[in-house]
C-alpha cells in the first residue's frame, strides 16, 4: 500500500506533458530507435498515448530540449544522434576563468584519456580503425591547410572512445569535447606539428593494438598541451604585472 502511495504522489507532481515525454522515451528505447529513424506523427502519438495532440507537441518540446529528438525542417521529428547528451553539460562555458578551468581539465584529461587509448588498443574493431585513420587524416588536412581544425580534433577523439566498446566511455566525450576546443582556442592552434605527430603515434599504437604505447602516446599529447597552457599563462601573467607596474 505504501509503495502505490508513494506512486500516486509522483503521478501526480509530473504534468501531463512531462509524462507524454517520459512515454515517448520509453517508446524510443522498446522500438530500438536510431537517429535514421523519424518519430511517428503527432497524430500517432497521440492515438498511441491517448493524449491530446497539443499534449504530445509539448512532450515533444521537453525531449527536443533535453538532445533526445531533434526537429529536421521539412522533413519532421527525428531520434537526436546521442540521444540526452548536449554539449556542455557541466556549464564549463560559464565559468570566468577559462585558462584555470582548461589546467584542471588536462588534470582530468591525464588521468582518463590514456586509460581510454589503452582501451581503445585492446577492443578497437577494423569498422573502428578505419573511422579513426579517416578522422586522424582530415586533422592533418585541416592543420595543412590552415583551418581551425577542432570540430574533428574532437571526432578524433570521440572515435578513440568508441573504440573501446564501453557503453559508458562515450558518455563522458562531453567533457573531453569541451576540453579540446578550449585548449585549441586557448593556445591558438599553436601545437599544429605536435598535433599530427601525437595523433599519429596514437593511432598506430591502436592500430598494433599496443596498449601501453597508445597509453603513453595519449599521455605525452596531453602534456604537450598543458606545457604549452602554462606557458601562455606566465607570459599573460608577466605582461599584466608589468602593464600595471608590479613584478611577479
Amino acid at each position: 500500500m505504501k509503495e502505490n502511495f508513494f506512486e500516486n504522489i509522483k503521478t501526480n507532481e509530473s504534468s501531463l506533458p512531462e509524462r507524454t515525454a517520459e512515454q515517448i522515451s520509453k517508446l524510443i528505447i522498446e522500438r530500438r530507435l536510431t537517429s535514421e529513424d523519424k518519430l511517428p506523427s503527432e497524430f500517432e502519438l497521440a492515438e498511441l498515448l491517448h493524449v491530446g495532440r497539443g499534449t504530445v507537441r509539448e512532450g515533444i518540446k521537453l525531449l527536443v530540449a533535453r538532445n533526445v529528438l531533434e526537429i529536421r525542417r521539412g522533413k519532421g521529428t527525428f531520434i537526436a544522434s546521442n540521444p540526452g547528451e548536449v554539449p556542455d553539460p557541466l556549464g564549463f562555458t560559464y565559468y570566468p576563468d577559462q585558462f584555470r578551468l582548461a589546467l584542471d581539465l588536462a588534470e582530468i584529461r591525464s588521468q582518463l584519456e590514456p586509460w581510454v587509448a589503452r582501451m581503445a588498443a585492446e577492443h578497437a574493431t577494423e569498422k573502428n580503425l578505419d573511422e579513426l585513420r579517416e578522422s586522424c587524416s582530415v586533422v592533418e588536412q585541416d592543420i595543412l591547410n590552415e583551418q581551425d581544425h577542432s570540430k574533428n580534433d574532437v571526432l578524433f577523439h570521440i572515435a578513440i572512445a568508441k573504440c573501446t566498446q564501453n557503453l559508458v566511455v562515450p558518455k563522458l566525450i562531453p567533457i573531453i569535447t569541451y576540453a579540446v576546443t578550449l585548449f585549441v582556442s586557448l593556445t591558438e592552434s599553436r601545437l599544429r606539428t605536435e598535433t599530427i605527430i601525437g595523433h599519429r603515434e596514437i593511432l598506430e599504437a591502436i592500430r598494433d593494438k599496443d596498449s601501453r604505447r597508445a597509453e603513453q602516446a595519449m599521455a605525452q599529447h596531453i602534456e604537450y598541451n598543458r606545457a604549452l597552457l602554462e606557458e601562455i599563462i606566465r607570459k599573460l601573467k608577466k605582461e599584466q604585472a608589468e602593464s600595471s607596474g608590479t613584478s611577479l
